[in-house]
């Protein structure tokens, strides 16, 4: 009985943040604010009616970007004794002056 209880209140809470996150011109049949007071006001059949009549068809935009869509970082510079070029320099100058 206790699992039921918790898979209940998954699912409930899975809807209300679904009904939060989406943008109020995608909710269907209803005003936005309305689905949320369905949803907290009749958890399982408020749930059921959202994802069936409410909630947007269609393929959603990702809610976070992926890695691969974020802007790249300018690489950070290097200090003198991460460049191999310099080490090699700083080697072959080190040997010329003895």
């Amino acid at each position: 009985m206790p699992l039921l209880g918790l898979a209940i209140l998954a699912f409930w809470l899975y809807c209300l943040f679904d009904v939060i996150t989406t943008p109020d011109k995608e909710a269907r049949n209803l005003p936005k604010l309305l689905w949320v007071l369905i949803v907290v006001l009749m958890p399982v059949a408020g749930g059921v009616f959202w994802l069936l009549l409410g909630r947007p068809t269609g393929p959603r935009p990702p809610r976070f970007l992926r890695v691969e869509d974020r802007p790249s970082r300018p690489e950070a510079p290097k200090g003198p004794d991460d460049d191999p070029d310099f080490l090699k320099d700083l080697d072959r100058r080190l040997r010329d002056d003895d």
